[in-house]
């Protein structure tokens, strides 16, 4: 055997005959190739003493400079299992010739996204929540809107506050030309129409009329009622009424007659009722007994007539009272407040008509509306004071109604507490 085939038995890296002419020998020992360790086995590192890195980091830079996957990259992964990557220096020899395939390898655009559907359901919850911000937005507008364009004055007492909310309703004769009537009153601003609204926490509302010739003491002076507003204000006013009733008057709304007319004709008219048949002069009233629709100059005609009532001013606080009524319910109804036009109308005409205490704001007057449709109900309590006499002459002063003050307080109070039972009250009701 020549040289060269004696150093390829001893180890030589390669056989003589591959080596060009005139290189070099050197002696290069070939490692033996380690055992074959079982499946599933981790491979333990081995390091070289030459670089420090490891037989599997080398093989894998080996593998990494030799060939390339589709992608470009070679996966140091065995195939066909689970194993660490060279870096860990270790790897695990896979279970079974299984196939390992690396995310989005193969794809021509990578990982697959997950696609998104918008299920009906949260299309539905979408709309609503639109709808909603959209009704708060119209809603805050509206607010802004009627706060804006309410008439506000100082009317309310220093008393404190009661158990029960109440409002003082007035309707006011200003004698500005808005009715017909030859009554010789004195002319003026008066307050013919006083109507006191309760509230309480639990209970019936109520809806009570206090006569405008009730006879009152201001400063110790005798006078009607509907005269101590334009004597003393409007302060006093409420101050008087909250000596009648002993209770709080947390609003006030003091509307004109002409709004009455105005309000109305806006609705399209109100359904009216009387027994009687009427063609009274000094209120202009032309009435056929039974129930009609009336229109703005006949519904505030209607809330006027006093002298052809056998029940004088009582019959017509009642009647004020009814229209009153029918305004509301026919304000609230549905064929209204479906109807954008007409509720524009209405409340344009009503804030036109109206003025209002300071502390009124849009939802007390919600609130207050909403009382009346309740108070005006079969469950609600409404009628007048109690008087002892009705016709109380008091010199200066002329015929008055003399109210019976412990009766009242003591109704008040009731009322307040919201325990008073429905229906009517009054001197005039316990009398029919």
């Amino acid at each position: 055997m020549s040289q060269g085939s004696s150093q390829w038995e001893a180890g030589g890296s390669q056989p003589p005959s591959f080596l060009p002419a005139g290189t070099p020998k050197h002696r290069v020992r070939t490692p033996s190739a380690p055992a074959q360790p079982a499946t599933g086995q981790v491979v333990p590192p081995s390091f070289s003493p030459s670089d420090g890195r490891s037989a599997g980091t080398r093989a894998a830079s080996s593998t990494r400079r030799a060939g390339a996957t589709p992608s470009g990259r070679q996966s140091a992964r065995v195939t066909g299992g689970s194993s660490r990557n060279a870096t860990n220096n270790e790897a695990v020899i896979p279970a079974s010739g299984g196939h390992h395939r690396q995310p989005g390898a193969g794809l021509p655009n990578g990982p697959a996204r997950p696609r998104h559907h918008i299920g009906a359901g949260r299309v539905l919850s979408r709309l609503v929540a639109a709808l909603l911000i959209a009704a708060i937005v119209a809603a805050i507008a509206a607010y802004s809107w009627v706060n804006s364009n309410l008439s506000k004055s100082a009317w309310l007492s220093d008393m404190a506050n009661g158990q029960a909310t109440s409002w003082l309703i007035l309707g006011s004769d200003e004698r500005d030309g808005s009715i017909n009537e030859s009554s010789g009153d004195v002319p003026g601003t008066r307050t013919d129409t006083v109507l006191v609204l309760t509230k309480p926490k639990s209970g019936p509302s109520s809806l009570i009329s206090i006569p405008r010739d009730s006879l009152v003491k201001v400063n110790d002076t005798s006078m009607k009622l509907n005269a101590v507003y334009e004597l003393y204000g409007k302060r006093r006013l409420v101050s008087t009424i909250e000596n009648i009733t002993g209770q709080k008057i947390n609003h006030v709304a003091m509307v004109k007659f002409g709004g009455v007319q105005n309000v109305v004709n806006a609705l399209g008219g109100v359904e009216l009722c009387y027994d009687s048949t009427v063609n009274d002069a000094n209120s202009g009233l032309v009435w056929q007994a039974g129930c009609h629709v009336a229109d703005g100059g006949t519904a505030l005609a209607f809330s006027r007539m006093r002298y052809s009532d056998p029940q004088g001013d009582f019959g017509r606080a009642a009647r004020q009272r009814q229209v009153i009524a029918a305004i509301m319910k026919k304000a609230t109804s549905r064929s209204t407040l479906t109807n954008f036009s007409t509720t524009s109308k209405v409340t344009k005409t009503a804030l036109a008509s109206v003025s209002v205490d300071d502390d009124t704001t849009p939802t007390t007057l919600l609130a207050m509306v909403m009382a009346f449709r309740s108070a005006s109900s079969s469950k609600g309590i409404s009628g007048s004071v109690y008087w002892t006499d009705q016709n109380y002459y008091v010199t200066g002063v002329g015929s008055c109604v003399l109210l019976d003050d412990d009766k009242n307080l003591q109704l008040f109070s009731e009322l307040a507490a919201g325990t008073h039972a429905s229906g009517s009250v009054g001197t005039l009701a316990e009398a029919s």
